[in-house]
């Protein structure tokens, strides 16, 4: 059961690749490619596998961005079926990554090729960046990709990442932004000692509870017509040895930032560390920056993807910037416009995940109604 996109999507599942072990994941995507007419460019950085392929040289370039690394499947006996065997059961595809995101690379390969056959000399170029390291770290994938094209001079104008948007209906939700993510790593310092003895000791846990309150309950802005307010949240807090008479020396803290357009990561680092030296306490803390957040309003690429939907599926797609950060963080810095949209993710990283095979094969529709309208026609 399926037609070319569950077929493919099953070819690229058999291959085991958990992060950031790609191994031959991108094998089956660029088997398909290189007929085409694309040109493959290994991209490989820190032996993780990168996959760049283009074709045409001229304006507007389209790219199709994903990854083919998967998280770590769990107990493969608790699944229903192998997760790296790839089983058509009922009316759905089971395995790992069949639809974060296999699934969406499958349905890339197919759409463009049917808009090949009908268009063998598009108005513009279509590129896929294809990364097998999203699930981890992502610091030699997408964004080593992006650095080598900005060295040569290559722009992109629109660029579409399969990531599993979807709640509970294909084409209820497209991604036009998200959240930007900024962690803390905050250790607050006291003075050991025996909890009979108080007075001969400093607790840490005792000075930090009111700053930590305070950032708690702080509004850091309002959000705005795309974005929810800024949240914080602390997800991870350890101090004490484990014995119940030693008052500990150090509390260590993590904490996050999801924040809006409406906050910066320079202005959100000032006020946390204006409230921490307002409560006079001794402390490090240690920044990391994981993306900034962005942002695409209605234009070529949202209408092109909204009216494909829409064409495909008979919804009104609803535009979000909710959920987790994704690699298109990297690539809109660079002035491109950037949607997110796949399939549904009520089943991602889970144990039997699983996609429609329906779904599978209308998204290559919509992904191919969206190259119509921006390399073949005009946009709405």
């Amino acid at each position: 059961m399926g037609g070319e996109v569950t077929e493919l999507a099953r070819e690229l599942i058999a291959v085991p690749s958990v992060t950031p072990d790609d191994g031959s994941g991108q094998a089956p995507l660029r088997r398909r490619l290189e007929p085409l007419g694309f040109r493959l460019e290994d991209m490989t950085e820190a032996r993780v596998a990168n996959l760049y392929a283009r074709l045409g040289d001229g304006g507007p370039v389209v790219a199709f961005a994903g990854h083919t690394d998967v998280v770590p499947t769990g107990a493969a006996e608790d699944w229903t079926h192998p997760p790296f065997t790839p089983t058509v059961d009922g009316h759905h595809l089971y395995g790992r990554g069949a639809a974060d995101m296999k699934g969406s690379v499958a349905a890339f390969a197919v759409a463009v090729e049917r808009f090949l056959a009908r268009h063998p000399e598009p108005a513009g170029s279509i590129v896929f960046l294809i990364t097998g390291d999203e699930e981890g770290p992502a610091v030699h994938g997408t964004p080593a990709m992006i650095r080598q094209l900005q060295a040569r001079g290559e722009t992109l104008d629109y660029c579409l990442v399969g990531e599993p948007s979807c709640s509970d209906r294909l084409g209820d939700t497209v991604k036009n932004g998200r959240r930007g993510s900024l962690t803390g790593e905050l250790t607050v310092f006291g003075v050991q000692g025996h909890v009979a003895y108080p007075h001969k000791a400093d607790n840490p846990i005792h000075r930090a509870l009111p700053a930590l309150q305070e950032l708690v309950e702080t509004q850091w802005d309002t959000g705005n017509t795309y974005f929810p307010p800024t949240s914080f949240q602390i997800p991870n807090i350890q101090a004490g040895t484990g014995a119940h008479n030693v008052i500990p020396g150090a509390l260590d803290v993590q904490f996050n930032f999801r924040f809006s357009t409406e906050s910066t990561k320079e202005a959100l680092k000032e006020r946390v560390h204006a409230i921490l030296d307002r409560f006079g306490l001794r402390y490090e803390l240690h920044w990391h920056d994981n993306g900034e957040p962005f942002l695409t309003e209605p234009g070529p690429l949202v209408n092109a993807l909204t009216a494909s939907i829409k064409e495909t599926t008979g919804l009104d797609t609803h535009l979000s910037t909710a959920g987790g950060t994704s690699d298109g963080r990297f690539i809109a810095p660079l002035g491109v416009q950037v949607a997110e949209f796949g399939p549904l993710n009520a089943t991602i990283h889970q144990v039997d995940e699983h996609v429609a095979v329906a779904d599978l094969e209308q998204l290559a529709e919509i992904y191919e109604g969206v190259l119509e309208r921006l390399l073949a026609g005009d946009v709405a």
